[in-house]
C-alpha cells in the first residue's frame, strides 16, 4: 500500500511504482535473476515464492522509503528476501542500521507467530534473511555494504562483531547496454527510470526499447502501462496527461511502434510548448546539435547493440543522434 499524507497525496511516487511492480511474483523473480549474480538465483521457483503482506518501515521513514518481503523455499530451506526501496534523492548513511532493525522485526514477527513450544525446541531455526537495497538516486551510493563498516573499531573484535552484507541494486549505475541486453520488463523500467533530462531523450529511450516491449506478455505490458502512467507521465504537466494516457491505454504489445510514435508526437508537442513559454531552462542544453564529445563512445556502443537487434538504420540514428552515415559505417564494419 502507498503511504498517503493528510492532504491525500502519495508521499513517494516510487512507492506506488516499484512496489506496485515487485508485488507481482514473476517481476520480483525477474529482478533477482537479472541483477543478482549468485548461484542460488537459478534455484528460485515461483511456486515456492510467497509475498508477505506487511511493511516493517519505521514511522519516521515512511515518507522516504518502502519495503517488500518475500518468503521462498530454496532446496527445502526457508529464506526471507527483505527489499528496502531507498527512493530518495540523498543517501542516508544510517541505512544499514535501519536494515538491521527491519530484519530483527521480521524475525520477531516469525517468533511471535510461531508455537511457543516449537520455538523452544532445539531444532527450531530462524530463516535466513537476504537484505536487498533498491536505490534510484542520481548520486553515487556511498554507504558501506557491510554493517560492521558502520561500527567503530570493529576489526579489533573479529568474529564477536555483528555483521551482514546487503545486495545493492543501483538503478542509475547500470549501463544502457546492460539494460538493453536483458530486454525484459524490469530492465526496461530501470532504463526509463534513469534520469531523463528532457522529453526528446525519453522518446529515444522508448524507441530503443521497441523490441523488448513487443516481447512482453500481455500481463507484463499492462504492468508497464500502469507504471508509465503513475511515474513517467506524472513528470509532465497535468494538461498533457489525458492525451498521453489515451495513447498508452489503447496500445498492446503488437502495437508498440504506433504507441511510441504517438508518444513521440505528444512529447515533442510538450517540448515545443515549453520552449515557447520560456520553460526550456533545466532541460538538456545543446540537444539540437547532437551528442557531446564525451558521449560519442556511449552512443556508438548503443548503436552497435541495436544493429544486432535488427533495428533500422534510420531509427538507430534517431535514437543515438549519430548521423545515418556513421550508422552505415558501423554496419559495414560489422560485416
Amino acid at each position: 500500500m502507498s503511504k498517503v499524507n493528510k492532504s491525500g497525496k502519495i508521499n513517494n511516487e516510487h512507492d506506488v511504482g516499484y512496489k506496485y511492480l515487485l508485488t507481482t511474483k514473476q517481476v520480483f523473480i525477474q529482478l533477482l535473476q537479472s541483477f543478482v549474480d549468485k548461484d542460488w538465483v537459478d534455484q528460485i521457483d515461483e511456486a515456492n515464492t510467497e509475498l508477505i503482506d506487511k511493511s516493517f518501515i519505521l514511522p519516521d521513514f515512511q515518507e522516504k522509503e518502502a519495503d517488500l518481503v518475500y518468503k521462498m523455499k530454496l532446496k527445502e530451506q526457508e529464506v526471507i528476501f527483505y527489499t528496502l526501496m531507498e527512493l530518495q534523492s540523498t543517501v542516508d548513511h544510517q541505512m544499514p542500521y535501519r536494515l538491521l532493525l527491519y530484519m530483527v522485526e521480521v524475525w520477531r514477527e516469525i517468533v511471535k507467530s510461531s508455537d511457543d513450544r516449537k520455538v523452544k525446541q532445539k531444532d527450531f531455526h530462524l530463516p535466513v534473511i537476504v537484505p536487498i537495497v533498491l536505490y534510484n538516486g542520481a548520486g553515487n551510493w556511498t554507504v558501506p555494504l557491510e554493517f560492521k563498516q558502520t561500527l567503530g573499531k570493529a576489526t579489533m573484535f573479529g568474529d564477536q562483531t555483528l555483521n551482514f552484507k546487503y545486495i545493492l541494486l543501483d538503478v542509475n549505475r547500470y549501463t544502457d547496454i546492460e539494460l538493453l541486453e536483458l530486454s525484459n520488463l524490469i530492465s526496461s523500467i530501470f532504463y526509463l527510470d534513469q534520469k531523463n533530462k528532457n522529453p526528446n531523450e525519453l522518446y529515444k529511450k522508448l524507441k530503443a526499447l521497441t523490441g523488448a516491449l513487443q516481447n512482453l506478455t500481455q500481463k507484463e505490458f499492462t504492468l508497464f502501462q500502469n507504471w508509465f502512467k503513475q511515474i513517467v507521465m506524472k513528470r509532465f504537466p497535468v494538461d498533457q496527461h489525458r492525451k498521453m494516457e489515451q495513447t498508452i491505454d489503447q496500445a498492446n504489445p503488437k502495437e508498440v511502434n504506433q504507441m511510441i510514435s504517438n508518444l513521440g508526437e505528444d512529447l515533442k508537442r510538450f517540448y515545443d510548448e515549453a520552449q515557447a513559454r520560456g520553460l526550456k531552462k533545466g532541460m538538456e542544453r545543446g540537444i539540437e546539435k547532437g551528442i557531446e564529445k564525451g558521449n560519442k563512445e556511449k552512443a556508438i556502443k548503443v548503436a552497435e547493440h541495436l544493429l544486432l537487434k535488427g533495428m533500422s538504420l534510420a531509427d538507430i540514428a534517431e535514437v543515438t543522434e549519430l548521423s545515418i552515415e556513421e550508422v552505415e559505417d558501423l554496419k559495414s564494419n560489422r560485416n
